[in-house]
């Protein structure tokens, strides 16, 4: 999942250790909490040698998990988690869209609604509890050993909905659709019920043409984007800056948060 993934380049590991990148096979079942267990684990090893680590990445809840700690969520209801799963393979994502946005319209502008799994889980909650999702994602931080420094680019919305469409293309120019037939096998995993790899399914199914699941990549991929937008806004306490800032001018920003702890 090289490229539909954006993975770093072999190029950019060897600029600097990563960790988390291509860690797990596609078969096996993966969630935020594993990761939150196993982040939290390997930053205890880390800071044993280093006083900052990096954490990069696009996906809110998951930032959270580390940051702050997942919150309690009702426990899974499997009867209602398959009947949900049906639903989806019978309707397709809209119909669940709908209902999440009828009992949580909160949720439904700041989870990856495109995603079948955050989607079922959303709804799970909502249906079993008869709250809305979001009134559980209140509680309190966890305690954390380490304190956070939040940086956030920006761009005008123009600027960074261009880039995406450059980068569908680039992604398809770099054999996207080869990529995408070698895992044709395992279409029906979760994890490849995501944006680049959905769409290219439907061109190998022969229910769309590519130049129309090319669109529509660009098309989930931009609304997607406008998700994250959403979710990162949220705190208050990320330093923004616009995409062409100096990097001296954030790494001295930085320097001066880490002075004052």
């Amino acid at each position: 999942m090289q490229i539909g993934t954006a993975a770093p380049t072999p190029n950019e590991l060897d600029a600097a250790p990563h960790h988390f990148i291509k860690h797990i096979s596609v078969d096996n079942y993966y969630n935020v909490g594993a990761f939150e267990r196993d982040a939290i684990t390997l930053l205890n090893e880390l800071y044993k040698k280093h006083n900052v680590i990096i954490m990069v990445g696009g996906s809110g809840l998951y930032v959270n998990a580390v940051t702050k700690g997942l919150d309690e969520l009702p426990k899974l209801n499997q009867d209602l988690r398959d009947e949900l799963n049906e639903r989806f393979k019978k309707e397709g994502l809209e119909d669940l869209q709908f209902q999440l946005k009828e009992l949580d319209p909160k949720a439904y502008e700041t989870i990856a609604i495109d995603n079948p799994q955050r989607l079922i889980r959303a709804l799970e909650v909502c249906l079993s509890s008869g709250k809305p999702y979001t009134s559980f994602l209140t509680s309190e931080d966890k305690k954390r050993e380490f304190k956070t420094i939040t940086i956030g680019l920006t761009a005008d919305r123009d600027i960074i909905y261009d880039r995406i469409n450059r980068r569908v293309d680039i992604m398809i120019e770099e054999g996207l659709m080869n990529e995408v037939k070698t895992l044709f096998p395992k279409k029906n995993l979760n994890a490849l019920k995501t944006v680049g790899y959905k769409e290219l399914f439907n061109v190998l199914d022969d229910q769309w043409t590519l130049e129309f699941a090319i669109s529509e990549i660009k098309k989930n991929s931009r609304r997607f984007a406008k998700r994250q937008l959403t979710w990162f806004k949220k705190n208050e306490e990320t330093i923004w800056f616009d995409y062409e800032t100096g990097i001296n001018v954030i790494i001295n920003t930085i320097n001066n948060q880490i002075n004052t702890f």
